[in-house]
């Protein structure tokens, strides 16, 4: 990354705080201060706050050099939340940022534009376009495992747009939510963006109000709840869940390259990413050979002791670390090739690799969301492509093959909501492509130009000159008047 621009103005001293906590009284006689929040980022938009390119440019501006000045602040709380080093906290959260920040900013004035477009004889004379328009006050709520990033690239993208913003952080990454906002206040317009913690009861408070759109990532479970109290407003939704994403490995990969980059895109974050591979199918002829690649893969990143290694992370809390030791109890698989049960004090379980799993087992029925790997033997390509079409639409697909046949029949013959080949989660960093599930693993993208149309209308445009204004459109319909509109439709 090149270093950060910082020719942009100082925030305001001014400015007040526009962030909300769960400390602050519940009992009022007016309005409930979410309400009056949402009201007055509403009373912003509508008098157009951001409706010139450059006021959102100065925006942009303003959160990356947020980024730039704060950078040690906001890696210190992502150890503090998830054990990140240093290295792959900046990668994963503030690098990819300050990237959609840049990617932003060069093409804002292209995504902005209108489109002219053609009209048919019928309309002549006359003109059309699409211009986008901000949809208005959006609510952008972000989850714990990527606490920076998932909770400021979209934002980015509603800001871009000209929308007006309530950010939701995840109170499970305690550290980062509160770094975040202490931040984002003395940096951004707090006329345009307001930061509410909080757990529960603030997410609740806020679904019950009417926004413009609502943007969630998370969970299923959570996904529905969202879209339920979305529904009663009529408000657009984009969910970014998850899901079981898996691996496909053929006979003829490259054994110890797969190994390695699943093992990499398995471990990061101790394998609490979204689009980790979840499990992996490859082919009986070589399950041998990827299992010993996988073991020397894992030592080769992290050592004799993960445990001791500070390029390895932590779980979250203690409630997930739980969760995911009982999937390891509940059975269902022949033998671990490498790790098993860890440190419950220190919030550690070791890279784990699993072999011989069942199929039915606990580990198979929901998505880990974390340093597991489950990996199953398939007979052949066409197995495995039937096993993933067995279950929901995964929000990622890795297929590992030299054969170009092999991959092109992976492709057209699953879905997924995005695909990686012979490598695993890069490609949710490629700016030019949209991220986002499809069926039970979200609905919606973002990242790029797909992230502004997210938080975009496209309103369409007629444009009529008065003169000639031809009697055939108005009544009384002669015969000769329907005769001639045949001619021309």
């Amino acid at each position: 990354m090149t270093a950060v621009e910082s020719n942009v103005e100082e925030p305001t001293e001014t400015a007040k705080p526009s962030t909300l906590t769960e400390n602050q009284p519940r009992e009022q006689s007016g309005p409930s201060p979410i309400s009056s929040i949402v009201a007055d980022l509403r009373a912003s938009f509508d008098a157009g706050i951001l409706r010139t390119l450059e006021s959102r440019r100065i925006q942009l501006d303003q959160l990356r050099r947020m980024l730039a000045e704060h950078e040690d602040k906001i890696l210190a709380a992502l150890e503090i939340d998830l054990n990140k080093a240093p290295m792959e906290a900046y990668a994963t959260e503030i690098g990819v940022v300050v990237a959609e920040i840049k990617y932003a900013l060069k093409h804002l004035d292209t995504w902005c534009a209108s489109e002219k477009v053609k009209v048919g004889l019928t309309f002549k004379p006359g003109s059309a376009e699409i211009r986008p328009e901000p949809l208005g006050v959006v609510l952008i709520i972000a989850p714990w495992n990527y606490p920076a990033q998932l909770l400021l690239a979209p934002l980015i993208a509603a800001i871009a747009a000209g929308n007006t913003v309530v950010l939701k952080p995840s109170e499970v990454a305690a550290a980062t939510s509160k770094v975040m906002a202490e931040l984002i206040p003395q940096y951004l317009d707090e006329r345009i963006v307001t930061v509410v913690t909080g757990g529960v009861d603030e997410t609740t408070l806020l679904l019950a109000e009417r926004f413009d759109h609502i943007f969630y990532t998370g969970n299923g479970t959570v996904g529905r709840i969202v879209m339920g109290a979305a529904a009663k407003h009529l408000t657009p939704v984009t969910l970014e869940l998850g899901g079981k994403s898996p691996a496909i490995v053929t006979a003829d990969a490259d054994i110890e390259v797969a190994a390695r980059r699943i093992a990499w895109g398995k471990f990061v974050n101790a394998g609490q990413t979204c689009v980790a591979p979840d499990y992996v199918l490859v082919d009986a002829a070589v399950e041998d050979r990827l299992m010993g690649a996988l073991l020397r893969a894992v030592h080769d990143f992290y050592g004799d002791d993960p445990k001791a290694s500070s390029d390895y992370g932590r779980i979250i809390n203690e409630k997930h670390w739980d969760r995911l030791t009982g999937l390891l109890d509940s059975g269902g698989y022949d033998s671990v090739i490498c790790g098993g049960h860890g440190d419950r004090a220190a919030k550690f379980i070791p890279p784990t690799v699993l072999a011989g799993v069942d199929p039915g087992a606990a580990l198979m029925q929901e998505e880990i969301f974390g340093p597991i790997l489950p990996v199953l033997p398939v007979a052949g390509l066409d197995e495995a492509i039937a096993f993933v079409n067995g279950r929901d639409k995964p929000l990622a697909l890795y297929v590992f093959s030299a054969n170009q046949t092999s991959i092109d029949r992976t492709i057209a013959l699953t879905s997924a909501g995005g695909v990686c080949v012979n490598h695993t989660v890069l490609h949710v960093g490629v700016g030019e492509l949209p991220f986002g599930g499809v069926g039970a693993s979200g609905m919606g993208a973002y990242h790029g130009k797909a992230g502004f149309d997210t938080f975009t209308h496209r309103k369409s445009i007629l444009t009529k000159p008065v003169r000639p204004d031809p009697p055939i459109m108005y009544p009384p319909y002669k015969g000769w008047k329907y005769k001639l509109l045949r001619r021309v439709m």
